[in-house]
């Protein structure tokens, strides 16, 4: 059993400072020094390249994050629109960070004449990384978590975090934490299909690994309580990721010449 032990890491001259936003700066660090690794070694890119490039991919992927999880929770940022700025509280999503992203890279692409599928790549690698990492920031906002259990591994949440229909449960599956396990699966799977030379066509990494992370957030997903939207009777990220793994495949088989 664990449990967070604060949201709050210091003050800092009367300025809080929340592990959210460290880990989220950690995770940005190491995802961008890793693909920019990869790009030199890999990819044939000159070292910096990606240096370079993520201030597009990190500032429109925040921007993305943001309003697509505004957006989702917007019945809560109407009555508290100063709210939508404090990301250090938390609050971003994937989906919102990856179409944010995309259009980052696409500037990117077309001032340094690098071609949109090698950056997308590239960038999945650290991505894929970064997202194993940032995870830990659900931790300590007590956010992210799933069902109750009586696991070994079982998560404290205390009252006030736990959604209304559960607040005689004390301890719930630590869906972040599977998360977080699953991705640094991921970024094994895309290190290895890359030292190896597996994949080589230009983009099909990326919609490799849209396919696994897409697999990933709909297992987990299954289990999460804190979905504030619905499609169809299911959670939207459960829904934009079956449509993100239909969309994949097409792709995939179409240039393979299957379909």
């Amino acid at each position: 059993m664990f449990t967070s032990p604060s949201q709050i890491l210091c003050t800092i001259f009367g300025v809080n400072i929340y592990y959210y936003g460290v880990i989220m700066a950690i995770a940005i660090t190491i995802g961008t020094l890793v693909s920019d690794w990869a790009g030199a070694k890999f990819f044939g890119l000159k070292k910096e390249t990606i240096i370079d490039m993520a201030p597009y991919f990190i500032i429109f992927g925040i921007i993305g994050a943001r309003v697509y999880y505004c957006a989702l929770n917007y019945e809560f940022y109407m009555r508290f629109p100063t709210e939508i700025l404090a990301i250090r509280h938390g609050g971003i999503s994937i989906h919102g960070a990856i179409i944010g992203g995309i259009f980052g890279l696409w500037l990117f692409s077309n001032r340094h004449n690098i071609t949109l599928p090698k950056l997308c790549d590239v960038s999945t690698l650290g991505l894929s990384l970064a997202q194993a990492v940032g995870r830990w920031g659900n931790f300590f906002n007590s956010e992210a978590f799933g069902t109750p259990t009586n696991l070994p591994w079982k998560l404290y949440i205390a009252p006030q975090y736990r959604p209304i229909p559960y607040q005689d449960y004390e301890y719930f599956h630590p869906a972040f934490l599977y998360e977080s396990i699953l991705d640094l699966i991921i970024f094994g799977i895309l290190f290895y299909l890359v030292k190896n030379n597996k994949i080589k066509q230009e983009g099909n990494l990326t919609l490799v690994y849209l396919i696994m992370y897409s697999l990933i957030r709909i297992l987990v997903e299954s289990i999460r309580l804190d979905s504030v939207r619905y499609v169809f009777g299911m959670p939207v990220a459960i829904f934009v990721s079956v449509c993100i793994i239909f969309v994949s495949i097409i792709i995939l088989l179409k240039r393979r010449g299957l379909i």
